[in-house]
């Protein structure tokens, strides 16, 4: 970044300086304990009396101090809760795994409950052998074990005419990153034989609504999953039980829940939902078509408006980072609205189309911050602000803003969504 006048380049020398130094004093300052209660050490009421035993609690669940990490909903947001969403609280993660029970839904006519004994996956079109998959039949087969974020093309979708909603859980929770276990989809089309004309397939969900998408051959030989666990344990209802379609780096949308056939064609079957539904329309009233990949995003989720700062001193910025055209190369993060950047600490696996945790160190003394987070992938694409996408993009879209978000942290340690210039 060019820096325009010499205040601009004091106030970036002393940015970067400082936060150099944070390493050791501030670690440092950060380690010591407090003990605001005054609590003596060892004789709390818990140590004095037996727990509950194993049998009690046949599947695990959080302590009851944790019962307001959840998802939430916002009802207004659609007509009715069996087409609507829920957010995963990101600003209460950390790492990089979203646990089952907290990875957002969407739906567009309520959660289906199948039984599993009389799952059927069809497969068939132009292919040699049509073929039907029970969920036995799939287990057998050759397995992997992937991880992957799945984003819904609506994330940040409320933000285009602005800032609305007050809360990374809102404006970026729905996303999730988790392990699926499943059979690679080109295993599954190389049994049915693929006629030399088949180009694209119908992949369609069990569900009331029928939902389905056209999905370009080459992507369904490339990284698919049909996959039946997630993170270990099968898919829970909300995700699709017992068998969903991953499709990695790609809009949400099309990773079919509920995954009951595969149709194999010649060319895209332009359903309602790649039509009417998930096209983004432009400032010229055109909607560009199948806008499939999910670009390279980030958020920081600490400070957020829901994590507010509880004290002034040693603080630790944390944040996710996504792309849906590789690996994340690099996250930087601005605490003055983007006139001055540092390269964040990427920490744990780099994997791809996967998100990475990051984290910046700084001391905060009650000044003002703009908070800001961007993201670059390995194919050189940088997260945008949101007035270069917009300048592109025009507002009348509600889908794939990925625009630089900013949280404007106030003297008193709270945090509000807001917008720079």
């Amino acid at each position: 970044m060019t820096d325009s006048n010499d205040d601009t380049r004091t106030s970036r020398r002393r940015f970067l300086t400082g936060a150099a130094g944070l390493a050791a004093a501030g670690a440092a300052g950060a380690a010591r304990a407090e003990n605001p209660k005054n609590l003596p050490p060892n004789v709390a009421d818990w140590s004095k009396h037996l727990g509950d035993g194993v049998a009690v609690r046949p599947y695990g669940h959080p302590s009851k101090f944790e019962k307001d990490v959840i998802r939430r909903d916002v009802q207004w947001l659609t007509a009715s809760r069996e087409s609507s969403v829920s957010f995963t609280p990101l600003h209460e993660l950390d790492g990089i795994i979203t646990p089952n029970g907290l990875c957002f839904e969407r739906h567009h006519s309520g959660i289906a409950e199948i039984d599993p004994d009389d799952y059927r996956l069809i497969l068939h079109g132009l292919v040699d052998r049509p073929l039907i998959f029970t969920l036995e039949n799939l287990k057998r087969l050759p397995r992997v074990n992937r991880i992957y974020f799945l984003e819904c093309a609506a994330n940040s979708g409320m933000e285009w005419r602005g800032a609305q909603l007050n809360g990374c859980q809102y404006t970026h929770g729905m996303i999730h990153t988790v392990q699926y276990t499943g059979v690679p989809l080109k295993l599954l089309l190389e049994q049915a034989g693929v006629k030399a004309t088949g180009k694209w397939l119908l992949v369609e969900g069990g569900d009331a609504s029928g939902l389905d998408r056209s999905l370009p051959l080459s992507k369904a030989l490339d990284d698919c999953l049909v996959a039946y666990r997630q993170n270990g344990e099968m898919l829970r209802p909300e995700q699709g039980y017992p068998v969903r379609l991953v499709v990695p780096g790609w809009q949400g949308n099309i990773w079919i829940k509920w995954l009951r056939r595969i149709e194999v064609g010649d060319q895209p079957w332009y359903t309602r939902e790649e039509t009417a539904k998930y096209t983004d329309l432009m400032e010229n009233g055109k909607a560009r078509k199948f806008t499939f990949v999910m670009d390279a995003k980030s958020v920081i989720t600490s400070p957020s408006p829901q994590a507010p700062i509880r004290r002034k001193g040693f603080q630790v910025i944390s944040g996710l980072a996504w792309s849906g055209r590789g690996k994340i190369k690099r996250v930087d993060v601005s605490l003055d609205g983007g006139r001055n950047w540092r390269t964040a600490r990427i920490d744990g696996p780099v994997l791809d189309k996967c998100c990475v945790r990051f984290y910046a160190e700084a001391e905060w003394n009650g000044e003002p911050w703009l908070l800001q987070s961007r993201a670059m992938d390995e194919t050189g694409y940088t997260q945008p602000s949101k007035d270069a996408l917009r300048k592109i993009r025009g507002v009348n879209s509600i889908y794939h803003n990925n625009g630089i978000q900013t949280w404007a942290l106030k003297a008193n340690g709270e945090v509000e969504n807001v917008e720079v210039g």
